[in-house]
């Protein structure tokens, strides 16, 4: 009798606990703002072929079916669902939400970009748009000292009214990132996703154009995560996970009725 039932259980608690985690995470992130959920993807590990379909099971016939034993199962990869999240009026002036696609751009330290949709900005001692860690927002705009009524439109035009003049001035525009294949960018904490080759270059433009999202002041975008969807899922995986903690005990108690016995 062989121990390939325990092994292919113990390959199911390995898939289940992972799973855990990642639902342990979007609960975590409920309500951090701009985040989206993450979904574990499960595959098949190899099969083992003992009888392949269309074999000759004598002379004169074949096998219709085969028989093919599978080895377990293991997490393909986590996929982030990017469905958009409820809009939350803050009043904030310098608040920002993305109402469709795409994403806020932001220099990192060392220069290099990153891109959220966390849109709770500040102004920096110098002026400059900036995130709460005081990251600048790309392209880079300055609110001049003393400015007041600062206005930002659906295409991300930036206009305040200067001291010395009675016309408002604009200050710039917000653009927005999108990408080929958003699902391909990185996670790399702080509510930063990076550029990698799946996710192909980024390419700025206007909100509200060419599928880009439209930019809404006073606002931020909630996480999507739906706390009651994360804990059905959490309780299927606890099911799933005592169901193969189950069978490596099964197993378990027909190896030793084995040693005893025979």
């Amino acid at each position: 009798m062989t121990t390939a039932a325990m092994h292919i259980a113990r390959t199911g608690l390995d898939a289940q606990d992972t799973r855990m985690r990642v639902i342990s995470n979007n609960l975590a992130n409920v309500n951090t703002t701009g985040f989206k959920r993450d979904r574990a993807a499960f595959e098949t590990l190899a099969y083992q072929t003992v009888t392949s379909p269309g074999a000759q099971s004598t002379q004169e016939t074949q096998y219709a079916t085969g028989l093919n034993l599978g080895t377990g199962v293991r997490v393909q990869g986590t996929a982030r669902i990017d469905t958009q999240g409820s809009m939350q009026i803050t009043g904030n002036s310098l608040d920002m939400a993305l109402d469709g696609d795409g994403y806020f751009q932001v220099q990192l330290p060392g220069g290099e970009l990153g891109y959220t949709r966390a849109g709770n900005f500040s102004r920096s001692p110098e002026g400059l748009l900036v995130t709460s860690e005081g990251y600048q927002v790309m392209p880079g705009i300055t609110v001049p000292e003393g400015a007041t009524a600062i206005t930002i439109g659906l295409d991300g035009t930036v206009s305040a009214t200067v001291p010395g003049q009675s016309a408002a001035q604009q200050l710039g525009q917000i653009q927005v990132a999108a990408f080929p294949n958003g699902a391909g960018l990185l996670a790399t904490g702080d509510n930063y996703l990076r550029e990698t080759a799946a996710s192909g270059a980024a390419n700025l433009g206007v909100p509200g154009q060419d599928g880009r999202g439209q930019v809404r002041q006073g606002q931020l975008e909630a996480s999507n995560v739906n706390v009651v969807e994360e804990l059905v899922d959490m309780i299927e995986t606890q099911r799933a996970y005592e169901v193969n903690s189950k069978m490596i005990s099964a197993t378990d108690d027909m190896l030793k009725y084995v040693n005893q016995n025979i």
